[in-house]
C-alpha cells in the first residue's frame, strides 16, 4: 500500500506519527514523506535562536540557508530510521504559507498524489497554532476532494506537539488510535536526529515529552504507547 504523509516543517514527521510511520515500513508498505517549508527560516536569526528583528542581512541569510541544509540531512537521518528513503522537500516559506495561495499547495499536492498514487494520507490538524499547519490540511482536503476513480480511500489528520494542543478554545479529538508500544523507543530515537529542534521538558517538542503524549493516547485506546489520528474522510467501494 502506498501511504503519503504531507508535512509542514522538518520533524513534524516524528512528532505527529513516527511511531506509525515505522510500523507501516516494518510491514513493507510503500511510505513517502513530503516536507513542504524549510523550518529555520522565520527565526530570522542564526544559530537557532528566534528573534523579533524581521530585516536580517546577507550574512544571517547566509547562515540560515547553511542551517536548512543541516537540517534537510538531519530529517533525511531521521526519515531513515523510520524505515523511510523517499523524502521530497519543497521549500515553501517557513512559517508564512499563508503569503502562497491556497490554489498553488493544492495543485502541488494533486501532482503528488497523481504520481505517487497513495491510498491513505496523513497531515496535520487544521486545529492549530501553525499557520503552515492550517494551510496544509485545507489544501489536502481540497487535493482529495473524492473524485470517480480516486485512489485515495482515507484521509487521517494528526498532532503536532508544542502546536496543536496551544489551539484554544478548540482542540485536536482523535477517533483512531495506534498501538507503537514496539515503536517508540525508534521514534524517540528519530527525533534525536534533530539536534536543533529538541527542547528540554517539560516542553512539548522533547524526548521525555514523547513518552508522556504516548501514555497519555495509551490510557485512551487500551495500550502501553499510542498514537492518535483523527479520520478525516474515508471512501469505501
Amino acid at each position: 500500500m502506498n501511504i503519503l504523509v504531507l508535512v509542514a516543517h522538518p520533524d513534524d514527521e516524528v512528532l505527529g506519527m513516527g511511531g506509525t510511520i515505522k510500523k507501516f515500513a516494518k510491514n513493507n508498505h510503500n511510505v513517502k514523506i513530503v516536507i513542504f517549508a524549510t523550518g529555520i527560516s522565520s527565526r530570522r536569526s542564526s544559530n537557532f535562536k528566534n528573534s523579533t528583528n524581521y530585516v536580517i542581512d546577507k550574512k544571517i541569510i547566509s547562515e540560515m540557508n547553511k542551517q536548512i541544509k543541516k537540517l534537510k540531512l538531519d530529517s533525511l537521518s531521521a526519515c531513515k530510521k523510520l524505515g523511510v528513503n523517499d523524502v521530497e522537500f519543497l521549500d515553501f516559506p517557513d512559517n508564512e504559507m499563508d503569503l502562497v495561495s491556497d490554489l498553488e499547495v493544492t495543485k502541488k499536492i494533486e501532482k503528488i498524489i497523481k504520481n505517487f498514487n497513495p491510498e491513505q494520507i496523513f497531515t496535520h490538524s487544521g486545529f492549530d497554532v501553525n499557520v503552515d499547519h492550517r494551510k496544509l490540511y485545507s489544501a489536502t482536503l481540497a487535493a482529495t476532494r473524492p473524485k470517480p476513480g480516486t485512489k485515495v480511500k482515507k484521509v487521517f489528520s494528526f498532532e503536532v506537539p508544542s502546536s496543536t494542543e496551544w489551539f484554544f478554545p478548540s482542540q485536536f479529538s482523535p477517533n483512531v488510535f495506534v498501538n507503537i508500544e514496539k515503536e517508540l523507543k525508534v521514534k524517540k530515537e528519530a527525533l534525536q536526529k534533530y539536534k536543533s529542534e529538541i527542547n528540554d521538558f517539560p516542553h512539548p517538542r522533547s524526548i521525555e515529552a514523547l513518552d508522556v503524549i504516548a501514555k497519555k493516547w495509551g490510557t485512551v485506546s487500551g495500550f502501553k504507547s499510542a498514537e492518535a489520528f483523527y479520520l478525516v474522510r474515508e471512501i469505501s467501494d
